[in-house]
């Protein structure tokens, strides 16, 4: 099973909406849209804005920039070559198409990820990063202003299922997580040349969570969760800030900022459960304190309940969700860490949650998107298909297609599968 593809997802915790979606679950506070309401039902046939085919294969999710959605694929049986895509959010017309040789070409199927890390953008184009090591800055023209092969410079990745990790990003540098069998580490470079700012080397694991920004004492640090630990550096040197390895089973889901120096961690048993006795206490709400001139973390709350399986848990509106690939939903009190309810879903989730305008979207594995009544209580708004599911394909289904990846827009909801972009929601 191509498990690989629950790197993608979305949430719009802590601010309920953004003007933008710049990377990877949101990336950095942005300036919420005003008035954004999204819809609460749909089907194949009514409340699709548009729908666009797209080439190769891609498991990352979409980001968007005013009206640019930028999206990254492969194709090719060895992955031969990654691709960089650029869609107008307003008809989904594709505006430019970049295609580059692989650094690392292997076997293109279900069991590798293809095009994993979601791009980041801002307002001087897009930064793409492939699992072949492959690191490209793009304009808003679709013209290069630099490239990178961190196979070449820092040594090749050895993992069965391939990188995952999207890029994070700051005013003036971008940063990815290389976790890997082979040599692993976290680094930045600058946005404007390619140039590397900092490498901190790390242990060798596999996993394939990605950096996310967390505010601490007001200031940005990077975490990442992943495989047997949680960790924080300084963005400006890369340096360790703090450490906390009481955690197992943390090898997908990403953090997510809750606010007042907190984060949400999350973990799974594993697909056979041989992180099952680690994950059990590692869905949690960490804090960073601040201790004898440095950092230290501390467990708000465990909740050993909930699992985390592909999607990121979210924060919204007092309440954390957790949702698994059974199709589970936990929601849970956010001061106390209690369960407050659970919920089965109509199927398998691998995109995080996204939250907006008193509700919960799961954007269920087949392209069904369940809407919850965001709160305490279990109450389910719609169960909305976005096609019809078919192995042989045919009129209005397409076979094997998975909701990977969520992008919230004033529009709507820009959904990406393997082979297709779709605008949920008025253009």
């Amino acid at each position: 099973m191509a498990f690989l593809s629950m790197l993608a997802g979305t949430t719009l915790a802590p601010n309920e909406t953004k003007a933008d979606w710049p990377a990877f679950l949101g990336g950095d506070s942005r300036e919420a849209a005003a008035g954004f309401k999204p819809p609460l039902t749909w089907t194949a046939e009514e409340g699709i804005g548009w729908q666009v085919p797209l080439p190769g294969h891609g498991q990352s999710s979409p980001v968007i920039i005013e009206d640019r959605i930028y999206v990254t694929a492969v194709e090719g049986p060895k992955k031969n070559n990654n691709l960089i895509l650029c869609h107008s959010l307003s008809d989904g017309t594709l505006l430019w198409k970049r295609s580059y040789p692989s650094s690392l070409p292997v076997e293109n199927n279900v069991y590798t990820s293809r095009a994993a890390p979601t791009p980041a953008a801002d307002q001087t184009g897009v930064f793409a990063f492939f699992e072949s090591g492959n690191l490209i800055a793009l304009n808003g023209k679709g013209e290069v202003r630099w490239e990178r092969d961190l196979i070449k410079d820092y040594g090749k990745y050895i993992g069965r299922f391939g990188l995952g990790g999207s890029v994070a990003q700051t005013d003036d540098s971008v940063i990815i997580v290389a976790d890997n069998d082979g040599p692993s580490y976290i680094a930045a470079f600058d946005k404007g040349t390619g140039k590397t700012l900092w490498k901190t080397d790390r242990p060798s694991r596999i996993s394939w969570s990605s950096p996310m920004m967390v505010k601490i004492e007001g200031k940005d640090q990077i975490v990442i969760s992943s495989s047997g630990t949680v960790d924080g550096y300084d963005p400006a040197d890369g340096s360790l800030l703090w450490s906390y390895d009481n955690v197992g089973g943390n090898t997908v889901p990403s953090t997510i900022d809750a606010g007042n120096g907190t984060f949400l961690v999350g973990a799974s048993p594993g697909r056979n459960g041989e992180a099952s006795e680690g994950a059990k206490e590692s869905n949690l709400m960490m804090k960073i304190v601040t201790a004898d001139g440095g950092f230290k973390p501390e467990i708000v709350w465990r909740n050993t309940d909930a699992t985390s399986s592909f999607g990121s848990p979210i924060l919204y509106k007092g309440h954390a969700y957790y949702t698994n690939r059974a199709g589970v939903l936990y929601c849970i009190d956010a001061t106390t860490g209690e369960t407050r309810y659970t919920a089965r879903l109509a199927g398998s989730n691998w995109a995080t949650p996204v939250a907006a305008s008193g509700h919960i979207f799961i954007f269920g594995k087949d392209g069904k998107t369940s809407v919850m009544k965001a709160g305490p209580e279990k109450e389910m708004i719609a169960e909305n298909q976005l096609w019809i599911s078919n192995a042989g394909g045919g009129r209005g289904g397409f076979g094997g297609e998975i909701q990977y990846g969520v992008a919230p827009t004033k529009n709507g909801f820009v959904v990406r599968t393997g082979t297709r972009l779709f605008l949920i929601g008025s253009p």
